[in-house]
């Protein structure tokens, strides 16, 4: 468990942004499905900042991922930045 795992949430009109602090592993992963699944449904965009993230463990990614297409029926609001983006967008 990544016990340096943060998520900084910060509204900006109907957008959502959520900034990934620490490393990011499968309880990581499921933090942040908790935190788009509360918040995510009155949001037009959600912008996940990933650039602050110090280590992406690929099975938290992956479940990440696979989580994330199971729930979402719309991925499109989702907006991914930083040097983490590819290992944490759906494909």
């Amino acid at each position: 468990m990544a016990s340096n795992f943060k998520v900084l949430i910060h509204r900006n009109g109907d957008n959502l942004h959520l900034k990934l602090i620490g490393d990011f592993d499968t309880t990581s992963a499921s933090q942040l499905i908790e935190i788009l699944t509360r918040l995510g449904r009155n949001s037009s965009r959600i912008f996940i900042h990933t650039a602050t993230l110090s280590e992406i463990h690929p099975f938290g990614a992956r479940m990440f991922r696979e989580d994330l297409a199971s729930r979402m029926t719309d991925p499109d609001p989702l907006v991914f930045t930083g040097d983490g983006a590819a290992a944490l967008a759906p494909s």
